[in-house]
């Protein structure tokens, strides 16, 4: 056995080495805390300083000067209000529902993303029955929008402004109005005269000898049985003469002669004077609102009466101006050809 080699021996000896040693050992541990503590304060600096950099709190307010509640708090609804906004835009704009015209069921319930079935209900509910590939009018579907917490808007929502896409309606052009031409610009058009009188006064007669022909010997039985339009040109103007029947049965076309016309030209004979369908014809005159003219015709008879024709256009207000009164009167004869000539001088006055 070596020496030293007892166990008490070499216990000791371990004592004695392990105490040279435990000087250096204290020394490392004291310096590896220093430096551990070093590094934690380090790091519980900058994290005070990121701390005091996102929570915005400035130098001021740290080395003991607060700012005002009042600060404080429109600070914090200031956040809150911008926080609130971009929510609500992010939800607008998630929550709109844009189908162009028409809108088809399966399509709606595709942007909604709910099942048709469940939009089919709904519209059953309101009364109106659909199917999948069924139009469906705007007003039904904002309801069916608002049910399921959609907004349905007919226009576009543009990104960036919450503006609505109107749009452009080109609207053309009024036409231009007319030029407005005075009235000496508008050509004149021929006056239309209506002869109107008792049957067997001479009307047909006084347009024959206006006319310078022989209509009256054709007619049946030496009366006018219809209307008839002549156009006469006197000093170089037209003039339209309407020939109307004077017989009693023939009182409807005496007053459409009357409503169209310009000039009445109502024949009195001489010899029998105002008779029943003279009366009419003054009547459908007057309901026209035209200019009566008188032609006292068949004045070369024996027993012609002026004067007796005279009052009874007086009795009628139908005073001729040589009598002080208003009425143009023209002594005629048809078959003699007097009083033609100024009778239609008479008619071309009337009618400027």
């Amino acid at each position: 056995m070596p020496k030293n080699s007892n166990p008490e021996e070499s216990d000791q000896k371990n004592e004695g080495d392990s105490s040279n040693e435990n000087p250096k050992n204290d020394d490392i541990k004291s310096s590896s805390k220093e430096a551990l503590s070093l590094f934690e304060e380090q790091e519980k600096r900058e994290a005070r300083k990121s701390k005091k950099k996102d929570s915005g709190v400035d130098s001021s307010k740290v080395g003991g000067i607060l700012p005002p509640i009042s600060k404080l708090i429109e600070e914090d609804s200031g956040d809150s209000h911008s926080e609130k906004e971009s929510n609500e835009s992010i939800s607008d704009d998630s929550n709109v529902i844009h189908i162009k015209p028409p809108i088809i069921l399966k399509d709606l319930a595709d942007k909604m993303g709910i099942k048709p079935f469940n939009i089919i209900r709904d519209l059953m509910g309101l009364d109106v029955f659909a199917s999948l590939d069924s139009s469906i009018e705007p007003e039904v579907a904002t309801q069916i929008c608002e049910k399921h917490g959609f907004v349905f808007e007919k226009e576009k929502r543009e990104k960036g402004g919450g503006v609505h896409k109107v749009e452009e309606v080109i609207e053309e052009p009024p036409p231009p109005e007319p030029e407005e031409k005075g009235e000496e610009e508008l050509p004149l058009r021929p006056p239309v005269v209506t002869v109107m009188g008792h049957v067997d006064h001479g009307k047909t007669s006084i347009l024959d000898a206006i006319r310078k022909s022989r209509v009256a010997a054709g007619e049946a039985g030496g009366i006018t049985q219809h209307i008839n339009a002549y156009s006469v040109e006197h000093d170089g103007a037209n003039i339209t003469f309407i020939d109307t029947p004077g017989h009693a049965a023939f009182t409807e076309m005496r007053a459409r002669g009357a409503n169209i016309t310009d000039i009445v030209v109502l024949v009195v004979a001489a010899n029998d004077g105002i008779m029943p369908t003279t009366h009419e014809a003054i009547s459908h005159a007057r309901a026209a609102g035209v200019t009566i003219i008188i032609a006292i015709n068949k004045i070369d008879l024996p027993n012609a009466d002026l004067n007796k024709v005279i009052a009874q256009l007086q009795e009628n207000d139908l005073t001729p101006e040589d009598w002080g009164g208003e009425t143009i009167c023209v002594q005629t004869s048809a078959t003699q050809g007097l009083g033609v000539d100024d009778l239609l001088e008479m008619i071309a006055l009337q009618s400027e």
